[in-house]
């Protein structure tokens, strides 16, 4: 077959860094988008993605990739891989709209002999009872005229230790030689390659993966908030507990979870297992611990000015991070969006620090940029630390600020600074 080794549909922070590997080892590959704002952008040579430099776009383009809104592409393709969103809907409900459109267009356009692997995270049997009858709606057979396999996405957006490359790639197949053709595609890019049983047992793996860290951040978000009552500094207790060689690993508190994967994962599981007739109750009680943790985070700041005679409403208050994670400029699901949505409705004065965020709103209500933190932290009857970015110096913030609440425990305590 002639054309493309690769052809990526979706091309955002998934997508991307698996077309900027595969282009580093050689591959011919293409990108497919709906969005012409993301294909011309791409083609330009300017990158939207966190962990993908212009430069890295430049070295990809002049190793032969593009980006394409022209989905005949997927027919010259060996191996389709599809990369995009499975949001939540209003009821937290999955949502496969977009891995079933990308399906229906793999389907209008594949060729027998290629490889087709989901990437999107989704419930257990995705792969087999939703992508493979659209994909088999083409005439071809899964496993016979075709490949089908499904490989979790693993990427850390801002992690300056694992990337795509040395991240291990969990592959599941249809059936066992689609997931030896999968683990032969990803074996060129990727130094290590986990092949499993099935598609079932690798949507599982990252299910679980994620659904570990929800459980156990909750569980340390609801110690925070009893800790707090107790007069019982959580944060020692942490580092003290971490320092166990064994049975032990450190989650922290925070003022919610933020993300694609530890927010809206778990309910994919929470999903499957209702449709047995039974709640997943650990998850469950853990969306609700940690989606009231913002609300927490603004009840004790609320009473830090109270403590000092001050209301919320009216309040000069300034959030220093607005993203879901540190030095990165994605907002998906940050949880600094309840927090001033509740801020905002107490009648709070609010402004915002992030290097990482020009602008920012709230329900469409443009929050004000400070530029200079020192200034801004002086100003601010009570200081937010929601994010710790790199750029923000610390000693600022204890040393200026009126008041500060701490939701990240990376501050010295004080008469001034409180801890969640």
């Amino acid at each position: 077959m002639t054309g493309y080794d690769l052809a990526v549909i979706g091309l955002g922070y998934v997508g991307m860094p698996l077309a900027k590997e595969a282009v580093a080892a050689g591959l011919r590959v293409v990108g497919f988008e709906v969005d012409p704002r993301k294909v011309d952008a791409l083609n330009a040579g300017r990158s939207y993605i966190d962990d993908l430099t212009d430069a890295d776009l430049e070295h990809m383009l002049a190793g032969g990739f593009r980006a394409t809104l022209d989905e005949s592409v997927l027919a010259q393709s060996r191996t389709i891989v599809i990369c995009v969103p499975t949001p939540l809907d209003e009821d937290h409900r999955p949502d496969l709209s977009a891995v079933e459109g990308a399906t229906a267009t793999v389907a209008r356009n594949l060729s027998a002999g290629a490889l087709v692997v989901l990437e999107s995270t989704t419930w257990p049997g995705t792969t087999d009872e939703v992508a493979r009858p659209l994909l088999e709606s083409s005439g071809l057979t899964a496993g016979k005229d075709f490949h089908l396999a499904f490989s979790p996405e693993r990427i850390d957006p801002g992690n300056p230790k694992f990337g795509l490359r040395n991240t291990p790639k969990v592959v599941g197949g249809y059936t066992g030689a689609c997931r030896d053709v999968a683990t032969a595609f990803y074996a060129q890019f990727i130094e290590q390659v986990v092949p499993v049983s099935g598609t079932r047992e690798a949507e599982m793996a990252k299910l679980l993966e994620n659904t570990y860290r929800h459980v156990n951040i909750a569980l340390v978000n609801e110690m925070a908030i009893f800790c707090d009552e107790l007069g019982i500094n959580l944060w020692e207790s942490i580092e003290a507990a971490a320092t166990k060689p064994f049975g032990f690993q450190k989650f922290l508190p925070g003022p919610g979870v933020g993300g694609h994967c530890i927010p809206v994962d778990p309910s994919y599981l929470s999903y499957t297992v209702r449709k047995l007739g039974y709640p997943f109750r650990f998850v469950e009680l853990a969306q609700e611990i940690n989606e009231r943790m913002p609300s927490y985070v603004v009840a004790r700041a609320q009473r830090l000015l109270n403590r000092h005679k001050k209301a919320v409403n009216g309040a000069k208050v300034l959030m220093l991070g607005v993203t879901y994670k540190p030095d990165i400029a994605d907002e998906r699901e940050t949880p600094a969006l309840p927090v001033a949505r509740a801020l905002l409705e107490l009648g709070a004065d609010l402004a915002f620090v992030d290097p990482y965020v020009k602008e920012w709103a709230v329900d469409g209500t443009p929050v004000p940029r400070e530029e200079n933190l020192s200034t801004a932290v002086a100003e601010a009857d009570i200081t937010l630390l929601l994010q710790q970015h790199a750029a923000f110096d610390l000693t600022v913030i204890e040393d200026h600020g009126k008041l500060v609440l701490d939701t990240r425990g990376v501050l010295a305590e004080g008469e001034r600074v409180e801890r969640l």
